[in-house]
This record gives structure tokens, C-alpha cells and sequence, in this order.
């Protein structure tokens, strides 16, 4: 799955990854938890697009990160949908519209995964690209219109199974979108989600690599580079499990 992700790259190096236009500007965020605002890029309408210029058609923008499918009529009774198998979206309800409608990008420098072992306190890990760039997750989104008449735009992040570098600490991770699909992925006006499944696949092997980082990521509160800092995990005594690192310390909006 994917509880936390991180996002410290700056507006100009997201705006090149993506073949942005315009971006605003955004500081370090080092731990994104559910609920929380999130970066997503989707398709465009063409209106704002700079005359004359080369670039594809595509617009960023943020999103309450758990989904709420735009038919439900009291959010407070719908569970938190932050992430979707992508090997069922295609049949779940919540997903079906999104996956036609509304498919996106959410940017991140890596995620965060906890290693569960019995009783033992989870082992969280910094997954990151090995080449430490950018990374773009398989999003999806839809808006709900509140009983004051405003709409709530929100999101979620498609996993998949996990591949043999990442299966050892989890057996789910995030899709990750490559750029040369980038435009076939966004494309909801002549593209069905039936010809992008094959899109939602593992990353190869030798994309990500998994650092283990103490338990401060555990914490929302804590968001400052050091939660990504390694720690030495050889040779040491697993302690029992104290708390759970999905601690419910998140912000909500309802």
C-alpha cells in the first residue's frame, strides 16, 4: 500500500519532469499522510495553455488525499480510500468513474513502508528511486459537491503487487506511471481504462531502492528532513511493538 509518501523536489524541477506551464510554488513536504492536500496532475482543458507553445496539455493541482466518489451524500459515513488495488478498479464502484474520468499523476520523491514482523515494532523504510528523481504514482480522482453547494476535489493512489525488491517489507507498492506513458495515462477522452491497464504493472526491480529510517516517520507531526535520515538496523534486538505508525494523527476535513 501507500500511507505516506514524501514530496521535496522544487516547482521548477516538477514543472520539467511534467511538461508544466505553471506551477506554484510549495516547500518541502518530507511526510504527506491521508487527509492531507496532495499534488496531482491531470489532463487539461486547452484553455489555459500559452500560445505557441510545445508543450502537452496538462495542469497541476491539489487534492484532499482520500477518496470520495462524487455519488456518496454524507462523507463523514464513507470510509478513507487512499489507495486502489488496480487489479479490481475496474469493477469497484468507487473507482469506476475516476478510472474513466478523472486519471492522474501525484508526484513524489519516494513513500514510506512499514515492515511488520509478528509482535515486533514495524520497520519503517524510505522507498526512493535509486536515481533519486522524481517519481509519478497512479492517481485517480473525482468531486464531490458538500451540502453548501462547494465542490471537494479528492484522490487516491493505485498499488499493485509488489516486486521482489520491495516484497520482503510489503507485498503491495504504488503504480508508478513512466513519463513516455505519461500522455496515454492522462488521456480519459479517447483512451478507456481498459487500454491502460497494462500500465498497472510493478516497477522493475532496479527502480527503487528501501533505506531503513527510524520510527520518527511514524509521527505525523514529525516533517523535517531527518525522518528520511538511514539508521543501522544490523544486529539489533527487535523490541515489541508499542504503537502502530497508522496512528490516526492525520488531519481530516470532515
Amino acid at each position: 500500500m501507500c500511507g505516506r509518501f514524501s514530496l521535496t523536489q522544487s516547482a521548477d524541477a516538477l514543472a520539467a519532469f511534467f511538461e508544466l506551464s505553471e506551477i506554484e510554488r510549495h516547500e518541502p513536504r518530507y511526510n504527506i499522510a491521508p487527509t492531507q492536500p496532495i499534488l496531482m496532475i491531470a489532463a487539461g482543458d486547452g484553455a489555459g495553455r500559452p500560445p505557441g507553445t510545445n508543450l502537452p496539455d496538462r495542469r497541476a493541482f491539489l487534492v484532499r488525499w482520500g477518496l470520495l466518489p462524487a455519488w456518496i451524500k454524507d462523507p463523514k459515513d464513507f470510509p478513507l480510500i487512499i489507495n486502489g488495488r488496480s487489479e479490481t478498479v475496474l469493477q469497484k464502484a468507487s473507482f469506476r468513474g475516476p478510472m474513466r474520468h478523472w486519471r492522474t499523476l501525484v508526484p513524489a520523491s519516494g513513500f514510506y513502508e512499514w515492515r511488520r514482523q509478528g509482535r515486533r515494532r514495524p520497520q519503517a523504510y524510505w522507498v526512493r528511486p535509486r536515481d533519486g528523481g522524481i517519481v509519478a504514482f497512479a492517481g485517480v480522482m473525482d468531486s464531490l459537491l458538500a451540502a453548501d453547494g462547494s465542490e471537494i476535489d479528492t484522490g487516491a493512489i493505485l498499488t499493485t503487487t509488489a516486486n521482489k525488491t520491495l516484497e520482503h517489507i510489503h507485498h503491495r507498492m504504488p503504480v508508478v506511471i513512466h513519463p513516455e506513458d505519461f500522455s496515454r495515462w492522462l488521456d480519459c477522452k479517447t483512451q478507456e481504462p481498459r487500454h491502460v491497464t497494462d500500465l498497472l504493472v510493478p516497477a522493475n526491480e532496479d527502480f527503487f531502492e528501501a533505506v531503513p529510517v527510524s520510527d520518527k516517520v511514524n509521527k505525523v507531526a514529525n516533517m523535517g528532513p531527518d525522518i528520511q535520515e538511514p539508521v543501522d538496523i544490523a544486529g539489533e534486538t527487535p523490541e515489541l511493538a508499542a504503537e502502530d505508525p497508522e496512528d490516526g494523527n492525520q488531519l481530516s476535513l470532515f
